[in-house]
């Protein structure tokens, strides 16, 4: 039987691997991300990963280095036929080429479009309505390594990042099991991704807190899907001063758009039942937010509540 090592960290990464082990894989091994503090207690958490991989009688492996000669003897001792790499930090090349079939990884995404570190955000940012998941194998350059399987799925309207998480999550975890059966029989034959050289590529850089302030200068479907591509984290903010004069910042998790002319810009409200907010092209119509310091809730309790 193959031997698998897998590395992942978050529970993305816990639906591939339960998969495996339902699909009676014999995972050898897995290497997941060390423990740390977390929280005002600076309690010392567990990932995802470690917490099944425990409850599950798996060995499990922390590096902090992935170089240290510790690691990689430990990595050895396991002599995997192959890697999975499912949610898991920058490998160096002695770690992803050890197996004789390699290192193969999920990437949420239908590469080459969108490589980086956030593919699901990025794709319902940029509107699209379809998107996927890859699998493939590693090389040098993050995310170009030969695809072997991929699996497309729809991105619907009411679609925001956390159901597309959830979706791709599951679609992933069995993807990764076809893609195995299939390697062992001979079925898989790896293509390039210089072979897509006719995409115009779009890529999925890093989430930063800039990327999530709402302009109401910007289209008003732009915003809408902003705001889908970033819930329900870390989610998009509005910032403007309240009717006290004091500066405020509300997230927007849910919205809807009315495409209309205007020269209107920022919150309306009629202070029961409707908020909207007035951008370039229509209006953004809000229907769940959270006002700084306080708990998220629907529009008509936040206006019960708060003045515009």
């Amino acid at each position: 039987m193959i031997r698998i090592v897998f590395f992942g960290t978050p529970d993305f990464a816990v639906a591939t691997l339960s998969n495996l082990v339902r699909s009676n894989f014999e995972v050898v091994a897995v290497v997941t991300a060390p423990d740390k503090p977390s929280g005002r207690g600076q309690q010392i958490s567990t990932s995802a990963v470690k917490d099944f991989a425990i409850e599950n009688q798996l060995p499990v492996l922390q590096p902090v280095n992935m170089k240290s000669e510790e690691f990689i003897r430990d990595l050895k001792s396991y002599c995997a036929d192959i890697q999975i790499v499912v949610a898991f930090r920058m490998m160096p090349e002695i770690v992803w080429n050890m197996p004789k079939f390699g290192t193969m990884n999920l990437h949420g995404s239908l590469l080459p479009q969108y490589r980086g570190a956030a593919p699901i955000n990025w794709a319902i940012i940029n509107g699209e309505t379809t998107t996927g998941v890859t699998t493939f194998l590693l090389k040098h350059e993050i995310d170009t390594g030969n695809i072997l399987l991929q699996k497309e799925v729809e991105i619907l309207p009411e679609d925001d990042f956390g159901s597309m998480y959830e979706k791709l999550k599951n679609v992933g975890a069995g993807l990764v099991v076809e893609t195995l059966e299939k390697l062992l029989k001979g079925e898989i034959n790896p293509i390039p991704q210089d072979n897509f050289s006719n995409l115009q590529i779009k890529h999925a850089p890093k989430l930063t807190k800039e990327l999530g302030k709402i302009h109401v200068e910007n289209d008003v479907v732009h915003t809408h899907h902003l705001i889908r591509g970033l819930a329900p984290h870390p989610a998009a903010y509005y910032e403007f001063v309240d009717h006290a004069g004091r500066a405020q910042s509300i997230k927007i998790f849910k919205s809807s758009v009315e495409e209309k002319e205007t020269n209107q810009r920022g919150l309306i409200s009629d202070s029961k039942s409707t908020l909207k907010l007035a951008c370039l092209n229509g209006y953004l119509h809000i229907h769940e937010l959270q006002l700084q310091g306080k708990k998220r809730m629907k529009t008509e309790e936040f206006l019960r509540g708060f003045k515009i």
